[in-house]
């Protein structure tokens, strides 16, 4: 076999952009499997429109219309009543890949690499060879049209046939035809998305209309904006060695103990003083940018060993559990909910996070089945469904870890819906196809507590229906045997034997007084269970007659 020399290999060496490897990898986005692809489409335009009209503090109109134009070829159209683009933006909001407002901040958003739209402009090109159709306004007379691309060699925007227009509302419309996908009305596709993405965002209006063009409109259930998050520093606890190395190189502080206080949330001077006691082989007073490494590591230990209160709440806004309760009645109906939120947790990296859980029973929960039904679970991370690699999730392995026989559940055979939900800054996806939470140890542990603190509830529940139910039992067996009773008493005593029924009667309700409004309903009725309604025998007499 012929020897090459390193210069000769290195000939081959190149330099890619990102925009061309996600071409060759669309997989990575999402964009895996006919269904998975279009469902991937909607997402991210629809979260795109829900941030944007967040912060502006609009509540959200949305409208998503999807047309099949032939077999696995379909127009998607999305469009929102948000704050728009402004011109010069548009081309790097919907056509550069890791461009976009989110990623470098400390801050809770539904998108965070600045991939999604650019995506789907990237998924358009390389199925139909379109580009994808936009209209923009920013309200006052500031609307245009035009056509965006990606040049992905460079990674670069390419926005053509650009016409300026002094009408229409400010929102942003987005068109694009894509192709390999396909529309199915299934617990993983886009009525089944939007129907979760309303549950998950009860502020929130969405009309869709599917390729049968049918109209189904998701009615807003609250009408406040949440809270908007506030940008946060990183929690201290979760950082590793590297992550505080970082954050030195970067820091504009003088010494190691003004860059502690400055960089990281909870880290006050008096924490200072508490790490000095630990860490004594770290010099606080030189500059953080010499920091070495034994010294970042001494640091890290002290930061563990320290008493820390929880990340600040403002940082993170969970969906809220009257929002929940709200959205759950109003899409599950259930017989029973019980919605619990945890208390703001840290995971790798000094980042903040909320766990939200509810369990529902009866109504419309869980899933019909040929032998009745069975659980369902509904995910989610900062208000967004997650409803792919379910497997590969954190919230699913909660979900599995929780012991529910003992809760009086049964996943296999009850109408039962889990919801979970992550809140974060950054929520630690285990793809860029944002579809499952990476398993974090902290994530499920927290995520478990709070599916049992949920199950216990609804435990209650159950234990209460099965005992009326015993009780309505018991009850039912006494009142059928009171007239024989009544009658062998009489004839054992002499006693009238009405007098007797009756107060065996009175009796019995006295140790149920909760089945009294059922107790003139069983009176009517003779040993069988059947109607012996005595107003009814003058005509049943004649008839016989």
């Amino acid at each position: 076999m012929e020897v090459r020399v390193a210069e000769e290999i290195f000939k081959e060496f190149k330099e890619h952009s990102i925009a061309e490897f996600f071409k060759k990898n669309r997989q990575m986005l999402g964009y895996s499997g006919m269904v998975r692809s279009l469902v991937t489409v909607v997402h991210e335009y629809v979260t795109n429109s829900l941030d944007a009209c967040e912060e502006a503090g609009i509540l959200p109109d949305i409208t998503v219309e999807v047309k099949e134009t032939s077999d696995t070829h379909y127009t998607v159209k999305v469009t929102d009543n948000g704050p728009g683009v402004p011109k010069a933006y548009i081309g790097k909001a919907l056509a550069t890949v890791l461009a976009g407002t989110k990623f470098h901040r400390y801050v809770q958003q539904r998108g965070q690499q600045g991939i999604g739209a650019a995506g789907c402009t990237l998924f358009a090109q390389i199925t139909t060879g379109k580009e994808i159709s936009v209209r923009s306004s920013t309200g006052k007379g500031k609307a245009y049209t035009c056509k965006v691309a990606i040049d992905t060699v460079r990674n670069k925007p390419i926005v053509t046939d650009l016409t300026e227009m002094n009408d229409g509302p400010s929102g942003l419309s987005v068109e694009g035809e894509f192709a390999d996908v396909k529309y199915e009305n299934s617990d993983h596709g886009v009525y089944e998305y939007l129907k979760r993405t309303a549950l998950s965002n009860p502020h929130c209006q969405i009309r869709f209309i599917d390729p049968t063009g049918k109209e189904n409109l998701f009615i807003r259930s609250v009408n406040v904006m949440p809270a908007r998050p506030e940008a946060t520093l990183p929690h201290p606890l979760g950082l590793s060695v590297n992550d505080l190395l970082d954050f030195a190189r970067l820091s504009q502080s003088r010494k190691v103990s003004s860059f502690l206080v400055d960089t990281f949330a909870r880290l006050t001077s008096n924490k200072v003083a508490e790490l000095k006691e630990i860490a004594k082989g770290v010099d606080f007073d030189k500059a953080p940018e010499s920091l070495t490494w034994p010294e970042a590591e001494e640091l890290i230990k002290a930061i563990r060993t320290v008493k820390w209160i929880a990340p600040e709440a403002t940082s993170i806004v969970p969906i809220g559990k009257e929002q929940i309760s709200i959205a759950l009645k109003n899409i599950l109906n259930p017989d029973f909910m019980n919605v619990v939120q945890r208390k703001p947790g840290v995971f790798r990296g000094g980042v903040p996070f909320v766990i939200e859980a509810a369990v529902c029973y009866g109504g419309n929960s869980g899933e019909k089945t040929d032998e009745g039904h069975s659980g369902t679970m509904l995910r989610f991370a900062n208000r967004v469904p997650l409803l792919f690699d379910a497997s590969n999730c954190a919230l699913t392995d909660a979900m599995k870890g929780v012991l529910w026989k003992r809760y009086n559940i049964d996943l296999d055979t009850q109408p039962v819906s889990i919801l979970v939900s992550i809140c974060s800054v950054h929520v630690p996806y285990a793809g860029v196809g944002k579809e499952a939470v990476s398993k974090e140890d902290e994530i499920i542990a927290e995520a478990k507590l709070a599916i049992m603190d949920a199950a216990r509830g609804v435990q209650q529940y159950i234990r209460g229906k099965q005992h009326a139910s015993f009780e309505a039992n018991r009850y039912k067996t006494t009142m059928r045997y009171a007239k024989q009773l009544a009658k062998d008493v009489a004839d054992l005593t002499g006693y009238d034997e009405k007098k007797v029924e009756e107060d065996i009667k009175a009796l019995t309700l006295k140790h149920y007084p909760h089945l009294k409004e059922n107790a003139s309903e069983d009176q009517g009725q003779d040993d069988s269970g059947q109607r012996n309604d005595q107003a009814s025998e003058p005509d049943e007499e004649k008839e016989n007659q």
